[in-house]
């Protein structure tokens, strides 16, 4: 029986440099921790989170480009499985797995067993408002806009809630065109 060749996430993740998981946990959480002390409200830490996520994602797209070598995606549905497959795995070092696929082929979810962001936390009965791991949807609605996607992203399960996975809806909102800002001819 030939080896079975690694999926294109995997290589990438093999390939990428990693800080330490434990590290990186615990700091993702000191910042979560001082936003609820600066903010003091939940739904204005929610917000900050998704914008933070966001400012990240617009900047990551172009990493996730240029180490991935992932051909331009046809449609809205391999968008979503590259994301899944290559972008969390390449990022976060988990795979995350894709359905719940509208008519329209508009809006997913992004279904996550595991989530590094979330050991060693604990959610206080005064946070129950709270999506930890909101900077993801951010990242996700941030990197897809700069690929011309205008998406919302919503977290429809969480297990710091006691669901049995993370789960993010994505809706594409609109295909963007994309603009130049010269002509070849100028």
């Amino acid at each position: 029986m030939p080896p079975v060749a690694p999926r294109p996430g995997d290589a990438i993740f093999a390939s990428v440099e990693r800080v330490n998981a434990e590290l990186f946990t615990l700091t993702y959480g000191a910042i979560v921790r001082q936003l609820l002390t600066d903010l003091e409200e939940v739904e204005e830490v929610n917000k900050q989170l998704d914008q933070m996520g966001y400012n990240i994602g617009v900047r990551l797209v172009d990493e996730f480009l240029a180490k991935s070598n992932v051909s331009r995606c046809v449609d809205f549905k391999e968008t979503a499985e590259v994301i899944a497959k290559v972008g969390f795995k390449m990022f976060l070092g988990v795979t995350a797995s894709v359905s719940n696929w509208d008519a329209e082929g508009t809006a997913c979810s992004i279904i996550l067993e595991d989530n590094p962001l979330v050991d060693f936390v604990e959610l206080p009965d005064t946070c129950q408002g709270l999506y930890y791991c909101n900077i993801l949807s951010g990242v996700i609605r941030g990197a897809l806009e700069m690929v011309s996607m205008k998406t919302e992203v919503t977290w429809l399960r969480d297990m710091l809630r006691g669901d049995d996975a993370f789960e993010l809806q994505v809706k594409l909102l609109k295909q963007v065109p994309e603009e130049y800002p010269y002509k070849d001819d100028e």
